[in-house]
């Protein structure tokens, strides 16, 4: 039996060999146009990362309006990433004219789905008041649920409020 096991792993081995394949834990990092493929397929994940290819000028020269359209394909599913970095291009007038209500209106979108980053930056939004009116109770909030959602920036945030009497 033993030896079954045997000829059954060498074989699997010896076919992932052969078609390129690897048995490794981690998986390569898709390649620029393997990205760019899935992204233009409509996959929400990858029109979010070939907006950061934009973003960050990587493979491609550095287009903030390139960016935010991937993002906002991205964001139009529903994906949570997505909707954050629009909200971020908003919030910074980056590819797009800087529009606090909007940034405000795309970090919820994101917040509703937990993601702590952009629960941060709505409690920075109430902080700072930028598209609403400044209320530093409201932001504290929006820092805590950060917090609970495991986001360092949220806890330090809520603490520097706390300390302050908010």
């Amino acid at each position: 039996m033993r030896s079954l096991k045997n000829i059954v792993i060498n074989a699997a081995m010896i076919l992932a060999f052969l078609f390129g394949l690897t048995l490794s834990a981690t998986a390569a990092e898709p390649s620029f146009e393997e990205v760019k493929a899935l992204a233009e397929n409509g996959d929400s994940y990858y029109q979010n990362i070939f907006g950061h290819y934009y973003t960050d000028g990587k493979s491609v020269r550095q287009d903030y309006t390139k960016a935010f359209y991937w993002y906002q394909k991205s964001a139009d599913q529903g994906n949570r990433h997505g909707q954050l970095y629009v909200g971020y291009a908003y919030k910074n007038g980056e590819g797009v004219r800087q529009d606090y209500t909007k940034a405000l209106e795309f970090f919820r979108k994101s917040a509703n789905q937990g993601l702590p980053h952009a629960q941060s930056s709505i409690g920075l939004m109430y902080e700072y008041g930028r598209g609403v009116r400044q209320n530093k109770t409201t932001a504290k909030e929006w820092f805590g649920k950060a917090c609970d959602n495991g986001y360092q920036g949220g806890c330090d945030e809520y603490k520097k409020l706390n300390e302050q009497g908010y």
